[in-house]
């Protein structure tokens, strides 16, 4: 029973607010065992004995974990429990970082990592599933926090392991902390777990199988695949790009936190925006344009107007909760929520792996950035294509398809 059917009138019942509060620290450390290892990738590698295999296995894991746990993420929960498996997810995080905070090789830090990350992986795909369960008349707003914390939470990881460090002296600290703020977000699960949902038996675990066949589902997965690869492709190559453009590598990381740092209002803007129609095609349009206008500007447009590109291309960035929303908005019950969720977190994540790979190999291969530019241009328009698609007010259940090979809510 969603916690909105429990409300009085006119106020909010206490369980209400323990799931929010439940779903925006466990949103905050979902990619904290992702960012916290990058500013520190070069001291670890040194201090492990990492090679350079090693480390391209360390930037890989993220999206082989969100991609293989995530998928699997639907079944656990109809045999665990969505509120039991998200607490088991969230110890399974902290236990993960904090293990690797204390790891003296590089086996035992690729492995401890692999675990912190399959925890994060069922947490993408659950919160989705609990925001439809529980607030299914306020999703644009429970989206908007979720994102909003997730995006903070991978800010504050990026920024503050490195002052950490310092601080400290010894980047197992620095990395252990991350391990302690897991542990308090599993404090309001464990409350929760007294009011875990019914499970519904009547769901096939074939949902993924099933999805295979759904036009609707895929859409979805693509269009969340570009917008994860656009998000690599400026994480990863932003620095890169500026310092080509004549910028200094301090002046680079200034613009890429600010790049980061507006993840947050977008991420608050963007759900507030979209969840006030019911067909999402304008917002979809509204923020290819953003994209485009911005990465015109960083390909053509003056160096010195960086900033202002970096910008807009930060507006565009607002696809990815959107993306979120659309698990939600696009079916009519949690369960095919779920499945959703995990078909196209994982199907997405898969595609989104091979951009940073592209452009290094096109601006390898070139000695320039008129082929990246290009490919990222490309995947724009699949973008916008799979939006106009995805974004329709059309819901999953109703596909024939679905309908033919096996239910997938109740």
């Amino acid at each position: 029973m969603s916690v909105l059917a429990q409300e009085t009138r006119g106020r909010t019942s206490p369980l209400a607010w323990l799931l929010v509060l439940g779903i925006v620290l466990a949103a905050l450390n979902l990619r904290t065992a992702v960012t916290s290892v990058g500013p520190l990738l070069d001291q670890l590698a040194g201090a492990l004995g990492m090679s350079s295999v090693g480390t391209g296995v360390l930037t890989t894991l993220p999206v082989l974990a969100f991609a293989s746990v995530g998928a699997i993420t639907p079944a656990m929960a109809r045999r665990v429990g969505e509120h039991r498996l998200l607490l088991l997810a969230l110890v399974t995080l902290g236990v993960g970082m904090l293990i690797r905070s204390m790891a003296g090789s590089a086996e035992i830090f690729l492995l401890s990592s692999a675990v912190a990350l399959s925890g994060g992986a069922v947490g993408n795909v659950l919160i989705p599933t609990l925001i439809k369960r529980h607030f299914p008349a306020r999703t644009g707003i429970m989206t908007t926090v979720y994102t909003t914390a997730l995006a903070a939470g991978t800010m504050l990881a990026a920024a503050a392991t490195v002052p950490i460090e310092r601080a400290s002296g010894d980047w197992h600290i620095a990395l252990g902390v991350w391990a302690a703020l897991a542990a308090v977000a599993a404090v309001p699960w464990f409350a929760l777990l007294r009011s875990e949902p019914a499970r519904d038996t009547g769901v096939r675990d074939t949902g993924l199988r099933v999805l295979v066949r759904s036009r609707l589902a895929w859409m979805v997965a693509i269009y969340f695949g570009t917008q994860s690869m656009i998000a690599y492709i400026m994480f990863g190559w932003l620095p890169t790009i500026l310092t080509d453009s004549g910028y200094t590598t301090s002046q680079a990381g200034v613009i890429l936190g600010v790049f980061t740092a507006l993840n947050i209002p977008v991420s608050i803007a963007t759900p507030m925006v979209a969840s006030r129609f019911r067909d999402q095609r304008p917002v979809v349009v509204g923020l290819v344009v953003f994209y485009a206008a911005g990465f015109v500007g960083l390909w053509f447009g003056p160096a010195s107007m960086a900033l202002v590109w970096i910008v807009l291309v930060a507006v565009g960035m607002g696809s990815f909760p959107l993306a979120l929303m659309m698990l939600a908005l696009r079916t009519r019950t949690p369960e095919a929520t779920g499945a959703l969720s995990a078909f196209g977190q994982s199907a997405g994540y898969l595609i989104s792996g091979a951009g940073p790979l592209l452009v290094g190999v096109l601006r390898e291969a070139t000695g320039g950035w008129a082929l990246p530019y290009t490919m990222i241009f490309l995947v724009l328009v699949a973008q916008l294509c799979t939006g106009l698609y995805a974004g329709r007010d059309r819901y999953l259940e109703d596909e024939r398809p679905l309908a033919t090979a096996g239910k997938i809510g109740a």
